[in-house]
């Protein structure tokens, strides 16, 4: 019995050799890839707009790494002046391993919904938010906050690419490789997923797989598709996944 990673690079590879190290296999099919956002190159503008205490959402891995990267090519530095926040552990310990900024996460599930029970962002009206992002990601965050009374400006740092595969050579490798659960971390993701294998093959096979999922959002989209033996783990952190996938796979 197999287990089908989808996450990106290089997330997916490190998830796969966790697997393979505790004696799991697991193959990598990433369905997406990522590229400069197409509004990364405002970010040093949009960061100047903000005042003491106002405060940044960093909304993942990609985020960070993009923006950080950006700052360093202008030789500019995160401010200090901002409360810092990330949607999750990871994402937190990125951030400060680049920057020596520490950023605060919710320390439950780590969704959108979660972050936005924090204290301070319950608490935003009248502040300024600035959120990184990627392409074509959700807007509850921003919707949320609107609400609230906040000041909400956002940065695309990275956009999110659809990889291409022939869906019937992917469903017969798969088939071979006896792939009996699947991790997916994304709505994106999880749709490419159940669009690239033909339809055979879907209700055949991969709607009959245990699905990993990391949210009951997703959960209940895997639900609409025809999924029923579906797991959550509480974050897409890879040391979460491999717990989640030792104890069910």
């Amino acid at each position: 019995m197999s287990i089908l990673i989808t996450r990106p690079s290089p997330y997916g590879e490190k998830l796969v050799n966790k697997l393979l190290s505790v004696g799991k296999f697991a193959h990598h099919l990433p369905l997406i890839c990522f590229s400069t956002g197409k509004t990364l190159s405002f970010l040093e503008q949009r960061l100047n707009l903000l005042s003491t205490g106002d405060l940044l959402c960093i909304v993942s891995q990609n985020a960070i790494k993009y923006a950080h990267s950006q700052l360093l090519s202008l030789g500019v530095s995160w401010p200090t002046k901002l409360v810092y926040y990330s949607i999750g552990r990871a994402t937190s310990i990125k951030m400060y391993k680049l920057s020596g900024i520490a950023s605060k996460y919710p320390k439950d599930k780590e969704t959108s919904e979660n972050l936005l029970q924090l204290p301070e962002l319950i608490d935003s009206y009248g502040k300024r938010v600035l959120i990184l992002r990627g392409s074509n990601g959700r807007t509850v965050l921003d919707d949320t906050l609107q609400k609230r009374g906040a000041l909400v400006l956002s940065c695309e740092c990275y956009r999110r690419q659809l990889l291409q595969y022939n869906g019937e050579e992917q469903s017969c490798r798969l088939l071979e490789l006896n792939i009996k659960t699947v991790v997916v971390t994304s709505g994106e993701i999880l749709k490419q997923l159940y669009y690239l294998i033909p339809k055979f093959y879907r209700t055949s096979w991969l709607i009959r797989c245990r699905l990993i999922v990391v949210s009951l959002r997703l959960a209940k989209l895997a639900k609409s598709l025809g999924w029923t033996d579906i797991i959550i783990a509480c974050s897409a952190n890879n040391d979460v996944l491999t717990h989640v996938l030792i104890k069910n796979s």
